[in-house]
């Protein structure tokens, strides 16, 4: 099969290099005499595998001085020309840039590893070849990437001391707690991947049993999986990439739904270099995506001036400014922050009383999307996932909500569910939602996150604690704030065992509450 697509890989791989190249050759027309050329070129990667790249150069090299390199390899299931209006501007401002398509991808050799110990050893090779061929300074390379290429980046540079500066977008810290969190698979999501990687790639042998057992649910193997997601994650490697001393610019967007922000926000506080990170509305690489066609992009200006800064020494404030950048979902520009704890330093708690038990097995209509699509629509239009409040059927669904809020409620950071539950199965799954309801009960959904469990004794209870994905929403004055529990929800598998049933309830000397991060005003 993976032979019969590589004449539909490299078809494809020409006519869209051609026509970017093409839209990027009349883009330039005007200075066309000092753009920097495009050249095209095999490297050979760990164990001889073959990796197609591309260089530039800046237009005035001369081989009289160098120039710092910056590299970047491809996302997911994209050719090597991805990058090639940010390769453009990169080069025009002084940079060696080299494109390289990641191993078992379109043109490339080899076979999928996500992000495995071939891929790291690929990186520094791509460096050694960029060293030996280009004017490139061995003293100022710099790697950057958008989702899979952030992920590799990261790890490189945790493994590879000649990187001084790394920009990560839309990537991965914690592979495991992306596509895994809650011991809850995030099957729309590993979906997605499989499906691109299947149509554009070759996937190894290993990488389809992990794709098999994720779908299969097969316990036996959760702790493999695991083992082999901690060694593609960059937090393993975390007292490497501190020594190292790589700078780190880390973004993301709130809704992603491939790599959640909640795993970047941890592993940012674990760094001690200098750092960076920056959330915005939006979902997978979406936040990213205008600056990949050349069109003006914050991600990708932040990224140049991270590069000047720490690769060229420019003195243009990016270090003065506040570290972690915020964009609400809702409204307005960007907020300062000194680090991650003080997003959420101020909370406020909605209580969860009573007894309520729901039957699981059945949707209620409270979903926290499709995967891509929900979050784009939020991003663009602010709108995300909605449900009625009083018409989602007790039955199925758990609902609890707060006052009514005299003023608005800038919700900022990580919200953390508390109660207790009993299940009447060993094993289950819930899904839980924070809604922003307003006067006629239409709830918007403001984050959410399932928890999974297995082994425990039907009718015993015990207590959980789950944080919910991170994000800044404005809950506008005059509306509530709700808790929403289900069992079943189209992005994530379910565990709960036919005609389960599950019961949250708050001890008086243990109060069940969601605990809901604020802005201070």
């Amino acid at each position: 099969m993976g032979h019969g697509r590589a004449p539909l890989r490299t078809a494809a791989a020409g006519a869209v290099s051609a026509a970017l190249i093409a839209g990027t050759v009349v883009g330039l027309a005007p200075a066309a005499q000092a753009a920097p050329a495009v050249r095209f070129v095999d490297i050979t990667g760990d164990g001889g595998t073959v990796l197609k790249a591309n260089v530039l150069t800046p237009a005035g090299a001369d081989g009289t001085r160098d120039y710092p390199l910056v590299v970047l390899p491809t996302s997911w299931g994209l050719p090597q020309i991805e990058y090639l209006a940010q390769a453009q501007k990169l080069a025009d401002s002084g940079y060696v840039v080299l494109t390289y398509n990641v191993r078992g991808f379109w043109q490339s050799g080899g076979q999928i590893e996500v992000a495995g110990p071939p891929d790291i050893a690929d990186a520094s090779k791509v460096i050694d070849w960029a060293l030996a061929h280009t004017p490139a300074d061995p003293q100022r390379v710099g790697m950057a990437g958008v989702s899979y290429g952030a992920g590799i980046s990261l790890l490189a540079a945790a493994h590879d001391k000649r990187i001084k500066a790394v920009a990560a977008l839309s990537g991965w810290a914690d592979l495991i707690d992306s596509i895994y969190s809650g011991r809850t698979q995030h099957v729309q999501a590993a979906a997605v991947l499989d499906g691109a990687g299947t149509l554009t790639g070759r996937e190894s042998p290993e990488v389809r049993e992990i794709f098999d057992n994720l779908y299969a649910s097969d316990l036996s193997k959760e702790q493999q999986m695991i083992d082999w997601g901690r060694k593609r994650s960059v937090g393993t490697y975390v007292d490497q990439l501190n020594s190292n001393g790589a700078a780190v610019m880390l973004a993301n967007a709130w809704g992603d739904t491939v790599f959640p922000a909640n795993q970047y926000a941890g592993f940012y506080e674990k760094l001690t270099g200098p750092k960076r990170l920056e959330l915005r509305p939006g979902d997978h690489a979406t936040a990213e995506l205008t600056g990949l066609f050349g069109l003006p992009n914050d991600v990708w200006t932040d990224t140049e001036r991270w590069f000047d800064h720490y690769l060229k020494g420019a003195d243009n404030g990016i270090d003065r400014e506040q570290p972690v950048q915020l964009k609400s979902r809702s409204a307005g520009g960007y907020e300062g922050y000194p680090d991650w704890k003080s997003v959420d330093a101020t909370r406020r708690k909605v209580a969860l009383a009573g007894s309520t038990t729901i039957h699981a097995n059945v949707d209620s209509g409270a979903d926290g999307g499709i995967v891509f699509l929900s979050s784009i629509l939020d991003q663009v239009a602010q709108l995300p996932p909605i449900a009625s409040m009083p018409l989602l059927p007790r039955r199925w669904a758990a609902v609890w909500q707060s006052e009514r809020y005299g003023t608005a409620q800038q919700v900022r950071g990580t919200a953390r569910l508390h109660t207790t539950l009993t299940p009447t199965k060993e094993s289950g799954t819930f899904v839980a939602y924070l809604y922003d309801v307003g006067p006629l009960g239409i709830g918007k959904l403001v984050t959410h996150a399932p928890l999974s469990w297995h082994g425990r004794t039907p009718g015993e209870p015990f207590g959980v604690d789950l944080d919910l994905f991170s994000t800044a929403y404005d809950v506008p004055a005059g509306h509530r704030l709700a808790l929403v529990v289900d069992t079943v929800d189209p992005l994530y598998t379910e565990h709960n065992p036919s005609g389960a049933q599950l019961t949250f309830s708050s001890p008086s000397d243990d109060p069940s509450y969601v605990s809901v991060p604020l802005r201070e005003q």
